[in-house]
């Protein structure tokens, strides 16, 4: 048993289960292209943030592993608040593209790392794919 490894997992309740099956198809469909699609220098990233990043400084080094033992941690560290991070895979390869690390995830913080991504290849075709939060629909990231 290892209780200290668990994994998340999220219970759809769609509104109409049609529609949702009919979106996911769509995404499915656009990461099955992936690759064809970056050959015609257009990326397909899906896009997220990770919030609640706890910024940790340990007082003590660790201890490291040797031949029948794990690697020792000190339980105290010195805590530098959380911090956000947004980052793009890029599906056909799976590169993490401009990621971005940033105190909040605002509307503002969201549209700046689109920015940021697409201005590694301003040339190219951008299909991004993200969840329903506020911040992915704003004005001004249509914009």
């Amino acid at each position: 048993m290892q209780p200290h490894r668990s994994r998340y997992w999220l219970n759809s309740n769609p509104a109409d289960p049609e529609v949702f099956r009919q979106q996911a198809a769509a995404v499915c469909d656009t990461y099955e292209q992936a690759r064809r699609l970056a050959e015609q220098g257009i990326h397909v990233m899906s896009t997220d943030e990770k919030t609640g990043i706890q910024a940790l400084e340990r007082l003590y080094p660790d201890i490291p592993m040797g031949p029948g033992r794990v690697q020792g941690r000190e339980y105290e560290y010195k805590r530098h608040g959380t911090i956000c991070l947004i980052a793009d895979l890029e599906i056909w390869c799976g590169w993490v593209v401009a990621p971005t690390l940033s105190p909040t995830r605002t509307e503002a913080d969201f549209v700046g790392h689109i920015e940021q991504t697409v201005a590694t290849d301003p040339l190219a075709g951008w299909v991004f794919i993200v969840d329903n939060l506020n911040t992915h629909q704003s004005a001004s990231l249509v914009e």
